[in-house]
């Protein structure tokens, strides 16, 4: 009787262990990465945080993606940690991915920043072939008027003046 007793302890044991087990190794990864500012300009400053696993708060842990170089992630204490990078000025416009190394175990997070294009300065939708015939028929019409207009109340004012 006694020894029934000691195996059903024991196989109650041995299945929380195996419940638990995928949860404590669930911990160990990162849940959640976040960056700030999470739409950049290329060339710019960015600070990433990771969120969840204590494995990534150790020494030798990074973070990587097309837009920057692979980098050390530092321990803010508990659960997190950052990084700051710099974007690539050659990158593409678009929404990039990170992937943290953290004890060997790789995880991707997608869509975590945007990095957006340049301006084009300078157009200002100013047209690059010069005035058309239609433009300078207006213009041309518009100081014809002015031209009549201010001549005939100038004249109308010295005739008020000899009356």
């Amino acid at each position: 009787m006694r020894t029934t007793r000691v195996l059903a302890a024991s196989a109650a044991a041995v299945a929380l262990v195996g419940v638990a087990a995928p949860t404590a190794a669930a911990w160990d990864q990162p849940s959640a990465v976040t960056a700030a500012p999470n739409v950049i300009a290329r060339g710019g400053q960015l600070v990433l945080t990771v969120t969840g696993g204590d494995a990534c708060a150790i020494a030798g842990s990074t973070i990587g993606s097309n837009a920057f170089p692979t980098t050390n992630l530092r321990s803010m204490g508990g659960t997190t940690a950052t990084a700051t990078v710099r974007v690539n000025a050659g990158v593409s416009p678009g929404s990039y991915s990170v992937t943290t190394n953290c004890e060997g175990k790789r995880k991707t997070f997608t869509g975590v920043f945007t990095v957006i294009g340049g301006v084009r300065g300078g157009l200002g939708g100013s047209s690059s072939t010069g005035a058309t015939p239609t433009d300078i028929a207006i213009g041309g019409g518009l100081v014809t008027a002015a031209v009549v207009g201010g001549g005939v109340f100038w004249m109308r004012r010295r005739a008020e003046n000899k009356v």
